[in-house]
């Protein structure tokens, strides 16, 4: 897994197939995502390498259900006592409860995903023992407040994470870089494309200077413009198409 300091107060943490972010507030930590299953102790040696300790990590907020994004979350919050949070759509899936409705595969897409599940862990992930629920609009306890932005399309309860006071944006899987040219892009392997394209626009109507994808490299400086670049190039179809 690899480290990169992105500002003084937020750190990358790059797994095979996937990211998840560290925050800083003074003395707390949250993560945003907890990569794949197997992925708690390596995250936790991460931390302890910057001088904390997983304790530290209060809360763990999760993008969406997906397995390299929510696998390693309960095995994370067993060794760190963090509370995982998700929307109310997706914690039944991250609990175990239920399984996870599968993506509507473009084509295109599923060389690309059959390459990506090479990376995967087998095995069933820790499951949390209890997650959080989320709603739109709520504001989280960290960056001053983070905001929680439903995103639907690339799962139904697919969240964002706006921390205004900073203009960092998570976006979770609603928005990519391009692994071959670093273009920023939808997201890929969705539940619902056109839902996703909305949930884009919604995205790029923030004030971001800072925006940190679920794959690919983040844009530190200028977030807003490269967004609305991204959205101008995928226009939401209109009603009734």
């Amino acid at each position: 897994m690899d480290v990169i300091e992105l500002l003084p107060r937020l750190h990358l943490l790059r797994f095979p197939v996937g990211q998840a972010y560290l925050w800083r507030d003074g003395e707390e930590l949250t993560l945003v995502d907890a990569g794949t299953a197997g992925s708690g102790r390596p995250i936790a040696e991460a931390i302890r390498a910057l001088g904390r300790a997983p304790g530290d990590v209060r809360r763990v907020v999760l993008t969406h259900f997906h397995e390299d994004h929510a696998g390693g979350a309960g095995e994370f919050a067993a060794l760190s006592g963090a509370r995982v949070l998700a929307h109310r759509l997706d914690a039944p899936f991250v609990r175990g409860e239920l399984p996870g409705p599968a993506p509507r595969f473009e084509d295109w897409e599923l060389p690309i995903h059959a390459e990506a599940a090479k990376h995967l862990p087998a095995g069933e992930p820790v499951r949390p023992r209890n997650v959080v629920p989320l709603s739109d609009g709520e504001v989280l306890d960290f960056g001053g407040g983070a905001r929680v932005v439903h995103v639907p399309g690339h799962t139904d309860g697919s969240i964002a994470l706006f921390v205004p006071d900073e203009g960092v944006l998570f976006t979770g899987d609603t928005v990519a870089a391009s692994p071959v040219d670093g273009s920023v892009m939808p997201g890929v392997f969705n539940l619902d494309r056109p839902r996703l394209l909305d949930s884009l626009h919604r995205l790029a109507a923030l004030d971001a200077d800072v925006a940190c994808f679920g794959h690919g490299g983040p844009v530190v400086g200028g977030a807003a413009g490269v967004l609305r670049e991204a959205a101008d190039r995928n226009p939401v179809a209109p009603a009734g198409d």
